[in-house]
Formats: C-alpha cells, sequence, structure tokens
C-alpha cells in the first residue's frame, strides 16, 4: 500500500467539541449550524457523536477559511470549540500488493536460497578462563569482584554460596546419601455428627 502525503482540504473544517448535548438535542444543533450557515447558507454537517466530532462541508473554501479565522478557540455553550481543515489521504493503490522479490527469500522457508548467499560460520565461543581460575579458588563465603566500580558503573562481584550439607545433617554409614526428612501429615479435624431434627 502506498500512503502519499496528507494534504488539507480546503472546503471543509472539522469541529472538536467538548459539549456532549449538541448530539442530543436538536435546539444546540441548530444553534451551532446557524453560525457556520452565516459563512455559507448551503453548509452541510456531519456529526460523529463517538468522537465528538462535526465535519462542516463549505460548497467555497474562502467561506471555510472566514469561519475557521473567526470562530477557532470560539466559546459555543460555555465550551470552547476548535476548528481544523480535514485532510485527505490519497492511497495509491486500492489492493495489497505483494513484497518485493528481494525480501521474498525471508517469507517461509524458501525452495532455494538467493544467488550469493553464504552461510556465516559460526564464532568461537568466548571463555574467561581468568573468571574459571578465581571461582574455583574461592572457598564457601568468599567473594571475586569481576568489575571494579565507578563513578559512573557498578561494580561486579561474584559471591560463592556455602555449602549447607555439612550443617550437621544426618548422614548414613556409607556417608554418600542422606537421609530424608519425615513428612508429618496433617491431622484430620474431629469428626462432629450434625443432627437433624
Amino acid at each position: 500500500m502506498h500512503l502519499k502525503t496528507t494534504k488539507c482540504n480546503s472546503y471543509c473544517l472539522v469541529a472538536t467539541l467538548v459539549d456532549h448535548e449538541i448530539f442530543c438535542q436538536p435546539q444546540i444543533r441548530e444553534q451551532f449550524e446557524a453560525l457556520f450557515r452565516e459563512f455559507d447558507p448551503s453548509t452541510s454537517f456531519q456529526f460523529f457523536k463517538s468522537f465528538r466530532r462535526v465535519r462542516i462541508n463549505f460548497t467555497n473554501a474562502l467561506a471555510a477559511a472566514e469561519a475557521r479565522v473567526k470562530l477557532h478557540k470560539s466559546d459555543f455553550n460555555g465550551k470552547e470549540m476548535r476548528l481544523y481543515f480535514a485532510q485527505v489521504v490519497h492511497i495509491g493503490s486500492p489492493r495489497l500488493e505483494p513484497p518485493k522479490p528481494e525480501k521474498q527469500f525471508l517469507i517461509s522457508p524458501p525452495a532455494s536460497p538467493p544467488v550469493g548467499w553464504a552461510q556465516s560460520q559460526d564464532a568461537m565461543p568466548v571463555v574467561n578462563y581468568d573468571l574459571l581460575c578465581a571461582v574455583t579458588k574461592l572457598g564457601p563465603g568468599e567473594q571475586y569482584e569481576l568489575h571494579t566500580g565507578t563513578t559512573n558503573t557498578p561494580s561486579v562481584i561474584v559471591h560463592v554460596c556455602e555449602d549447607d550439607s555439612s550443617d550437621g545433617e544426618d548422614e548414613t554409614a556409607e556417608g554418600s546419601k542422606r537421609m530424608r526428612p519425615k513428612i508429618i501429615q496433617t491431622r484430620r479435624p474431629d469428626y462432629v455428627p450434625s443432627v437433624n431434627q
């Protein structure tokens, strides 16, 4: 879809209204229409209640411009009314066009790669051996600073967790398996029979 630039329609104004009564009460609607019919007697109106907008169609561009100059930001029924020239959007084609051929190989799996395509080689993984060495030298509860903090950046510190298996847990004679803790069942409440009379 080709979207062209928007242009102002010099024959049409759009009024933004905060007052909701113009859409409900015919007397207020007639007062509103009379404001614009002073500039052009054959002006037509389209009321868009859900958008709180009114489209005002003039037969003369000069009358539309004069109404815009005199009534923009004016007071109507105790509320400010703003007027804008309607914009016309020209769409180049009414049908959706297929994507350009050079981009089609990215859509779904292609039957064959495009001409000149070559598979990229995977880079070697980056392993920080200094970090691995420093972490293996640490004991439980110690820390290693990877990046020293400055005024603009935080410091990055690795903390080694303490080994919780040596905290007096019961172990079997082989020392390979720990005893599983016994799960205590929740006691069922006492049954109280209800008496039906």
